[in-house]
């Protein structure tokens, strides 16, 4: 599912009854989370949350115009999902995000290689959501970045 929007409020705007509550929570648990420098906005017709050119000025490798993003959430025909592009790049934090869903949540773990798919509304793990956003600075995900890309 696509939406046309400009900001974060005119894309939850569009959403599903049943799914903008979720989308707003989990919003508001990055924005709460999240280290100082990123900056969130509409990014690949999602939310985004992303290292601003005024940081990072060579932007996102694939598309230099864009600024490096981080993470991103999306309302899907299925599922509402969370990319979280340090999980990409860092395997200790992916390992650790596993190993702690099991704690939060009953439902088996629905994920791609940044993307955690969420079904159940009622099952997101808020406060993992929000420990995950926390664990990478601004200039650790430029570092993280820079080796994967410069290899």
């Amino acid at each position: 599912m696509t939406y046309e929007a400009n900001t974060p409020e005119e894309y939850i705007e569009q959403l599903p009854e049943d799914r903008k509550q979720a989308v707003q929570k989990i919003r508001a648990v990055i924005k709460k989370n999240l280290p100082k420098g990123f900056e969130e906005g509409i990014n690949y017709k999602m939310l985004g949350f992303y290292v601003p050119h005024s940081k990072f000025p060579e932007g996102y490798h694939c598309d230099p115009k864009l600024p490096l993003p981080f993470i991103n959430l999306a309302s899907q025909k299925n599922s509402v999902n969370l990319y979280h592009m340090g999980i990409y790049a860092k395997k200790e934090l992916l390992d650790w995000f596993v190993k702690e869903y099991t704690k939060y949540c009953k439902y088996k773990l629905d994920m791609g290689k940044s993307c955690i798919r969420f079904k159940k509304m009622d099952d997101i793990p808020f406060d993992l959501i929000g420990e995950l956003a926390s664990k990478m600075t601004v200039n650790e995900w430029i570092n993280t970045y820079n080796s994967a890309i410069k290899k």
